[in-house]
């Protein structure tokens, strides 16, 4: 199974609940950047490998800022996924896109303030490009699995993700809003940064759950409104990922496979043996 994992998602634990998923595994995976936010389940549906990950920990018990994105990142990455779904309950900045529908983000904006967002430092230093966040050949693949499970999807969003774990006020609402931001949520960034450092294939599966605090009409978002929405787009979530296997990824002729391959800019000589050691599993091939 570390060999062979086709894809993993990452979000709640009341994803694993899908029909037809057997073989079910634990998988407690130790990291050089501490535990995963919880042990990653993995199993067979429909004939193909696939890996799951609670963001939040079982039982939701990590905040935005405390969630380990490095280890969770590395530790997908040591299972063998290759591709990553990402998905995140998030606000709607703009009129057209509703609580309900789905959005597959192109553009990222990061405006949290405490996160490490790079496995390197430590004397060795990588400059990876995120020009293009997310990668567009999963985005386009499960766009597709979503649109034929019955969703409202939008396939083009810029997402800025915030600090959390407060919800904004009007004014940053309207701030975003006047940004050209169309999505708000707590923890894309910097998932999506991690993923492409260790050249795994990622997009995101935003799902709205509110209008956020800037539309006047609505109320106002509290957190019994995003589970009510939560409850419902989980369902379609669930059918979107068991018409993604049915039809797996392809082969990855993308960028992010290769994405460290002119990102590394220490001598290789000066790079102390402790974060060379530390980081082997991203950079072996290079260095």
């Amino acid at each position: 199974m570390t060999q062979n994992t086709l894809f993993a998602v990452i979000g709640g634990s009341g994803l694993y609940d899908i029909p037809g998923l057997r073989e079910v595994k634990e998988h407690n995976i130790e990291t050089p950047f501490g535990k995963p936010s919880a042990p990653i389940m993995s199993g067979i549906l429909e004939g193909q490998p696939i890996a799951f990950l609670a963001r939040h920990g079982f039982g939701h018990y990590l905040s935005p800022t405390e969630v380990n994105y490095r280890a969770n990142i590395y530790a997908l990455k040591k299972l063998g996924a290759e591709n990553i779904i990402s998905v995140n309950a998030c606000g709607s900045l703009r009129e057209d896109y509703k609580p309900g529908d789905i959005v597959i983000p192109d553009q990222l904006f990061d405006f949290t303030k405490r996160r490490v967002s790079t496995f390197f430092g430590e004397g060795f230093v990588a400059h990876v490009g995120t020009a293009e966040p997310f990668c567009p050949r999963l985005s386009a693949q499960v766009a597709l699995a979503v649109r034929d499970a019955g969703a409202t999807i939008h396939e083009q969003g810029s997402f800025i993700t915030i600090e959390g774990p407060r919800f904004s006020t009007r004014l940053e609402s309207n701030t975003f809003r006047a940004w050209g931001m169309d999505l708000i949520g707590m923890t894309t960034s910097p998932e999506a940064f991690l993923a492409r450092e260790a050249e795994l294939c990622y997009m995101a599966l935003a799902h709205i759950t509110d209008y956020d605090v800037w539309h006047k009409s609505e109320k106002p978002v509290t957190v019994e409104m995003v589970i009510r929405i939560l409850n419902k787009n989980i369902e379609v979530i669930k059918k979107a990922i068991s018409n993604l296997v049915k039809n797996p990824p392809e082969e990855r002729t993308c960028e992010c496979p290769h994405a460290l391959k002119d990102a590394l800019i220490s001598n290789p000589e000066i790079i102390p043996e402790k974060a060379r050691q530390k980081l082997s599993l991203l950079v072996a091939k290079y260095i």
